[in-house]
């Protein structure tokens, strides 16, 4: 084993506050090698992030206090300091010249006053002696490095012109920009489409190659790191629950909580009803040898088929045709709309009752632009939706009532879709109260009766969004959902940004409640594992159009477009 570049060394944080002391970390050891990548994996607030802002000493103290514990770097110089113990002035070197670091959020993390290229510069110049056109040039030749597409001009785009996966490489230019001997990549492909995730991974590992960097990665994906990290600690409750090759951690797990977060994500190899969640695992007396098959109620292929046969002969709820929704992105000279951004051409797709069509692509391919027409907040350029054979853009007011109130959308980020200053209680019975269902006296309680179908708690109805978890806003907005008792309800990327643990829950919950309620789903994801698993039929969308349709069987065993076969390749090596 090479000499660490970073050794973590029993490492304890406390947040104190006027109310608690809350324990962070404890006694956290890891030690990073040169050229080697860590994976640190576990769920949101198992402490992660904390572990890797302490590195860099970003956590404001107080309220955050270094109980005990060593931060040993090897500078580049050659000297061994303990970052614990280092001004604030030689940190101020450190960070981004000899540490660099990539934050989980991209479009928070970057200026949006400021364009992506003089951001990099900035860097630059702070800790390299060079003039501004040295230091735009070096930026140009990192653009290209990072493989963004035309460098020069993505110098001058700010970043709400990019992409997320755009973003994140523009991320990964500053870090490196400096070749600093340890990279810190928090949550680097969170919500990223798992082609453009597979992009980003590949990329680091040429980077690293490059420049011999040690690499700490945090993910709450432990599958995403399998041909990717050498080593793997496992964080659960603030400790490392399990440190060792990732060969070992995939081959044979030792502690509970790790074999749950193995087994609560989809497989690709058996279809089963309901997922293992981890809280499942960790509670089962004896650990099964195939449990990273999803023991549970497995549905046999035939029996899969069969209900896709019987699917084809229920009615018709939702019906696409022809469906165009195009944007105006320049107009001539007499302010008539020269250019057009197609973000959905002519597109077919029917969806039965009782049926989950998964409609899958990457970013931009115009999947949520579906699911917004669909329930009436986008036009329709040309062609049309028919609900149950009628079409939506004939409804009278009445008809349009009752359409809003049968179809529902689930958005993407439950919190941004609820209003920090309603509490749920308000926020779940506000859509009764608009399309006048129930008594006053009734609407409580039948609040109350859906929080309880979502796994939440009575006494939840008075408290805020921010006082709940992403799993818990996500099942609040399940529930504003069923509010009306839809028939049809839009999911768009309703688990995206969830850990796995939690994401099993809500797949779980979705799939109850579709039983229980006769629902139908339009499920729009970019993840195919997940679309597998809760899909009966699949819609893989590129640049506006369906390009491939079929069971979710026979699409992940014989796709017939590249473009299918390469999402599917995407995710292979990670299951």
């Amino acid at each position: 084993m090479k000499k660490p570049i970073l050794d973590i060394q029993h490492l304890s944080i406390s947040f104190h506050t006027e109310d608690a002391t809350t324990v962070a970390i404890q006694d956290v050891s890891i030690p990073l090698e040169p050229g080697k990548t860590v994976a640190l994996v576990g769920e949101s607030g198992s402490g992660k992030t904390v572990t890797a802002m302490s590195i860099l000493q970003l956590l404001p103290s107080p309220p955050a206090i270094y109980k005990s514990g060593k931060l040993i770097f090897q500078t580049k110089s050659g000297l061994e300091i303990n970052l614990l113990e280092t001004t604030q002035t030689k940190l101020q070197t450190i960070r981004g010249h000899e540490i660099g670091m990539i934050f989980q959020e991209p479009m928070t993390s970057l200026n949006p006053l400021m364009p992506c290229g003089k951001q990099v510069i900035e860097v630059i110049q702070l800790h390299q002696k060079c003039t501004y056109q040295e230091a735009t040039q070096k930026t140009i030749e990192l653009f290209t490095e990072v493989k963004l597409p035309n460098p020069e001009q993505l110098l001058s785009r700010y970043p709400h012109e990019l992409s997320g996966g755009q973003k994140q490489r523009v991320m990964i230019a500053m870090a490196i920009s400096c070749k600093p001997a340890l990279l810190i990549a928090d949550e680097p492909t969170t919500a990223l489409d798992v082609t453009v995730q597979r992009v980003i991974l590949d990329l680091l590992k040429e980077l690293q190659l490059k420049y011999n960097m040690a690499i700490l990665f945090i993910t709450h994906d432990l599958n995403l790191v399998r041909n990717f990290a050498d080593y793997v600690a496992v964080m659960y409750k603030g400790n490392i629950v399990e440190y060792n090759t990732t060969k070992t951690i995939f081959e044979k797990p030792t502690d509970p909580y790790t074999k749950g977060l193995l087994a609560c994500r989809p497989s690709s190899k058996e279809r089963v009803k309901y997922l293992k969640t981890v809280s499942e695992v960790m509670q089962s007396d004896v650990f099964n040898s195939t449990i990273n098959a999803n023991p549970g109620i497995i549905i046999h292929p035939k029996t899969f088929i069969q209900h896709i046969d019987e699917l084809k002969t229920r009615p018709t709820i939702l019906s696409l045709k022809n469906l165009h929704v195009w944007y105006p992105t320049h107009t001539n000279f007499f302010g008539k709309t020269s250019t057009w951004y197609k973000a959905v051409n002519s597109v077919d797709l029917d969806l039965h009752e009782g049926e989950t069509i998964g409609l899958v692509g990457e970013s931009g391919c115009g999947k949520t632009t579906i699911g917004k027409t669909i329930v009436k907040l986008n036009p329709i350029t040309t062609g049309n939706i028919y609900f149950k054979g009628k079409s939506i853009s004939s409804f009278s007011k009445s008809e349009l009532a009752v359409y809003r109130k049968k179809v529902q959308i689930i958005f993407q980020d439950p919190y941004s879709s609820l209003n920090p200053r309603v509490s749920i209680g308000d926020a779940i019975r506000e859509p009764m109260i608009v399309h006048g269902l129930y008594s006053d006296k009734n609407r409580k309680e039948k609040v109350i009766e859906l929080l309880t179908k979502v796994d939440l708690k009575p006494e939840h109805y008075d408290r805020y969004p921010h006082e709940f978890s992403g799993g818990q806003r996500q099942r609040i907005c399940i529930a504003r959902a069923l509010a009306l008792e839809p028939e049809c309800i839009i999911c768009d990327e309703s688990v995206s940004a969830l850990d796995v643990s939690v994401q099993a829950q809500v797949l779980n919950l979705l799939v109850r409640l579709r039983e229980e309620f006769k629902l139908t789903y339009l499920f729009i994801s970019h993840d195919m594992a997940v679309v597998k698993h809760i899909c009966d039929n699949i819609a893989v969308m590129h640049q506006g159009k369906i390009l491939e349709f079929d069971n979710s069987e026979n699409l992940h065993q014989n796709p017939k477009e590249e473009f299918t076969k390469k999402l599917l390749h995407s995710i292979s090596n990670s299951d």
